[in-house]
């Protein structure tokens, strides 16, 4: 027995210790309800009139993998009736990048001499950060078959004029043509940082918004309620779990503690994975916190209560313990995999908080079933192991009866 429980101790040993790990190395993101941010919303162009539903979801799909290569932590982007969107990017503080990040509607365009659009950015096929000639930031363009056509057209045609290359309407380039370019690539240089050419680089990718769209509002949301919420929200959850810890040692004596020690190892592996995921935490993330703790306790009551019938029927000790385990599994095993595709149906059809409520949640129920099934029952065992007759004892004496 102790052979088979060295390894299990190692195992859990081992898993705290990377809990503990990615909990030091990588803290929390914050979602926007606790670390502010921008707040921007979003309204088709009057002068658009035929607005799709299917325009307007291409507009949101291309603003979220704008912001995605930017690396904002879970970015809120949602329609708001037929013709708005709401954008909120937590930890951004900086209007200007936003409405450059969000509001921008990346349409590139080469004019030629008398003013005519050449061709535009549907024609590229490929967008990257590189360097000039005298190592300067610039932006490297390749155009698919079609633009690689007509950028040779353009080239040949006005070869010794100059092209104006335009983003939205305002001039990024002038450039002198000397000579035809037929292999369909040009490099856009000028006075650019390298922070200018990453952000261009990431709108020209992710091509034009379908609908264009102006910025009918936009307002920072300060961390101080953030804050406070935190703080409010992390008292509630000790208290609760406090509360949590206190009954289970009152109801079931010695094992009570025994899954008491199980709930606080549950803890630390919930927070360890949620920050090895990178995951954001807002205010709904925290209640999905909270609330997996109370699953995780009630997968140890459900045992219990299992191993106390297997001991009315005159089982001994050790066998009343793993028929107990054995028989309580199926049922925690029904119930907790219910709440996880609820969970799953909130991931995906949910977004912002709803999201890193699914994601706590769904996390808490998987880690649940560990700690109640193989923590538990290991800290059990080696009670029992140890002093069979101080168990026995509280078995008696607590949730665990004869009758």
């Amino acid at each position: 027995m102790r052979g088979r429980n060295s390894w299990r101790i190692g195992l859990i040993a081992a898993v705290l210790i990377a809990a503990g790990v990615f909990l030091y190395l990588s803290p929390f993101n914050l979602g926007l309800d606790l670390k502010g941010g921008v707040h921007v919303v979003l309204e088709a162009d009057e002068s658009a009139a035929a607005v799709t539903s299917e325009g307007m979801a291409g507009v949101v799909s291309i603003i979220e993998r704008r912001i995605n290569a930017l690396g904002v932590s879970e970015p809120l982007i949602q329609r708001q009736g037929p013709r708005r969107v709401i954008v909120e990017l937590p930890g951004i503080h900086d209007q200007q990048q936003a409405i450059e990040t969000v509001g921008a509607t990346a349409l590139l365009e080469f004019k030629d001499p008398d003013g005519n659009t050449a061709l535009d950015g549907s024609y590229l096929k490929k967008v990257q950060l590189g360097v000039d000639r005298f190592g300067q930031p610039a932006i490297d363009l390749e155009f698919d078959g079609e633009g690689a056509r007509l950028f040779a057209q353009l080239t040949t045609r006005f070869q010794g004029q100059a092209t104006t290359i335009m983003l939205d309407g305002e001039e990024l380039q002038t450039v002198m043509i000397r000579e035809p370019i037929l292999e369909g690539r040009a490099q856009i240089t000028g006075a650019m940082t390298m922070d200018e050419a990453r952000h261009m680089v990431i709108l020209l990718q992710e091509g034009a918004l379908p609908v264009p769209m102006n910025i009918m509002e936009i307002r920072n949301i300060g961390p101080t309620l953030g804050q406070d919420s935190i703080d409010r929200s992390f008292r509630a959850g000790a208290i609760g779990a406090i509360l949590v810890l206190i009954y289970m040692a009152f109801s079931y004596k010695l094992p009570g503690l025994v899954a008491d020690l199980a709930l606080l190892i549950y803890i630390i592996i919930v927070l360890g994975i949620l920050s090895a995921i990178d995951a954001v935490l807002t205010l709904p993330g925290i209640a999905g916190i909270i609330l997996s703790v109370g699953m995780a306790v009630d997968a140890n009551v459900l045992i219990f209560e299992r191993i106390k019938e297997e001991l009315i029927e005159g089982k001994r000790l050790r066998s009343a313990i793993r028929a107990g385990f054995s028989r309580a599994f199926t049922t925690i095993l029904d119930s907790n995999l219910t709440t996880l595709i609820t969970a799953a149906v909130l991931f995906v059809a949910g977004t912002g908080g709803v999201r890193g409520f699914a994601v706590t949640l769904g996390v808490g129920i998987l880690v649940s079933m560990f700690t109640a099934v193989f923590v538990t029952r290991l800290l059990l065992e080696i009670v029992v192991d140890r002093r069979p007759d101080i168990i026995a004892k509280h078995f008696s004496m607590g949730g665990f009866r004869r009758s």
